[in-house]
C-alpha cells in the first residue's frame, strides 16, 4: 500500500519511449518520461492531492529536459537573440550597395561627363536598393515570427501533455487508494458481521443453560433421597 508502483503502470511508458527510439527529439521525450516516473514514485499523501517530491532532484530534471530541447526550439530561440545582428547585417548589406551605386554613379560621371544620366542611375539605385532591403526586412521579420509561433505552438503542446500525464498520474493514484479502501471497509465490515454473529450465538446458549441455584436444589434433594433409603 506504501508503494505507487506497479509493472502495469510502466508497462506503457516503457513501450513509449522504445517506439520512439530513432525518431528525433527522443532524448528531450526520455527525459519527460523520467520526469513522470520521479512524480510518480515520489510519496503521495493519501486522501490528497498532494505529493511530496525531491527539489534538487526535480531542479536537477528541469535542467536536463532545458538541455535536450528539440533543434527547432533551440534554433528559434537563437534567431530571436540573434534578430537585431540580423538587422545589422542587412544594414550593413544595403549600405555596401548604396556605396557600390555611389561608386558607380561617380565613375559614370567621370568617364562620361553626363550629370543627369548618373543622376538618374544613382537615383534608381538607391530606389532598388531601398526596395531589396525592404523585402529582405519584411523576409527577415516574417521568418522570425513563423519560428515564433512554431516554438509556441510546440511549448504550448508540451505543457499540455504535461499537465495531462500529471493529472493521468493523480486520477490513478486516487482511484488505486479508493479501491485500497474499499476493499478495507469490506474486509471490516465482513469482521463486523463475524463479531455480531458470535456475540448473538453467546446471548443464545446463555439463555438455554440452566442457573447454578436451580443445579445446587437438584444436587441437594438427590442426596436427602438416598439418605432416606438407607
Amino acid at each position: 500500500m506504501a508503494s505507487r508502483k506497479t509493472s502495469s503502470r510502466n508497462e506503457p511508458v516503457n513501450h513509449q519511449n522504445n517506439s520512439r527510439t530513432n525518431r528525433p527529439g527522443v532524448d528531450f521525450e526520455q527525459e519527460l518520461a523520467q520526469l513522470q516516473e520521479m512524480i510518480y514514485e515520489s510519496f503521495h499523501i493519501p486522501l490528497t492531492q498532494w505529493t511530496i517530491v525531491d527539489e534538487a532532484k526535480l531542479l536537477d530534471q528541469l535542467d536536463r529536459i532545458g538541455d535536450k530541447l528539440p533543434s527547432s526550439i533551440r534554433q528559434a530561440l537563437m534567431i530571436l537573440d540573434q534578430e537585431q545582428e540580423i538587422l545589422a547585417e542587412a544594414e550593413a548589406y544595403a549600405q555596401q550597395i548604396i556605396q557600390s551605386a555611389n561608386q558607380k554613379a561617380a565613375q559614370i560621371l567621370d568617364e562620361t561627363g553626363i550629370i543627369q544620366q548618373a543622376q538618374q542611375e544613382a537615383n534608381q539605385l538607391r530606389q532598388q536598393v531601398q526596395q531589396e532591403c525592404e523585402v529582405i526586412q519584411k523576409q527577415t521579420m516574417a521568418e522570425i515570427e513563423q519560428l515564433r509561433q512554431v516554438t509556441t505552438a510546440e511549448m504550448q503542446k508540451l505543457r499540455q501533455q504535461s499537465l495531462a500525464e500529471c493529472q493521468k498520474l493523480q486520477d490513478d493514484a486516487d482511484s488505486y487508494t479508493d479501491g485500497v479502501l474499499t476493499q478495507l471497509e469490506q474486509e471490516l465490515s465482513s469482521m463486523l458481521s463475524v463479531v455480531r454473529n458470535g456475540r448473538q450465538q453467546l446471548y443464545k446458549n446463555s439463555s438455554t443453560r440452566p442457573s447454578s441455584s436451580s443445579t445446587k436444589n437438584t444436587s441437594v434433594n438427590n442426596s436427602s433421597n438416598s439418605g432416606k433409603k438407607r
